[in-house]
Parts: C-alpha cells; structure tokens; sequence
C-alpha cells in the first residue's frame, strides 16, 4: 500500500525532486557512519580528529545538509579522500 501511494506521488514532479536529494542524503550518511565504524572511531573520537562536534557527526550520519567543508574535514579525519561525482 505505502509503495504504490510512494509510486503514486513520485509522479509529482516536485516530489520526485524531493525524495531524490532525501536518498543522496541518506547515501552520504551511511558512507560516513560505515567509514567511522571501519576506522572503529566513536562519533567523539571522529569528532575530535575532524575538529567538529560528536553532535555534528550524528547529525552528519542521519543524514542532515553539511557543507562540503565539513564533510572533506572528516574524510581526511578517517584518512580519506572526499570524491565528489556527476555521474
């Protein structure tokens, strides 16, 4: 049921728009928590060698707007590159 209503209202333009940044978002913020775990860091302890906050991880790892700054910050924090794709 809530697949087709999904279905249904991605029809809608704007909603289509909408849940695609949702989903880019919620790429970003699985790629980061999965790359802190693999570093087997603490949102803390990633915080603290990024120069951020724990609550800035957290938000970062639910998925919430971050800057590019913030988010090439923490690649290097885990020893990573920040990549950046038009595919």
């Amino acid at each position: 049921m809530m697949n087709k209503k999904l279905i249904e209202e991605k029809k809608d333009k704007d909603v289509a728009e909408a849940y695609y940044r949702e989903g880019r978002k919620l790429e970003t913020a699985v790629a980061s928590y999965h790359a802190r775990e693999e570093a087997e860091l603490t949102q803390a302890e990633l915080a603290q060698k990024a120069h951020t906050t724990q609550s800035t991880i957290a938000r970062i790892e639910r998925g919430d707007n971050v800057s590019f700054d913030k988010l090439d910050d923490i690649a290097r924090a885990l020893g990573k590159k920040l990549v950046v794709e038009f595919a």
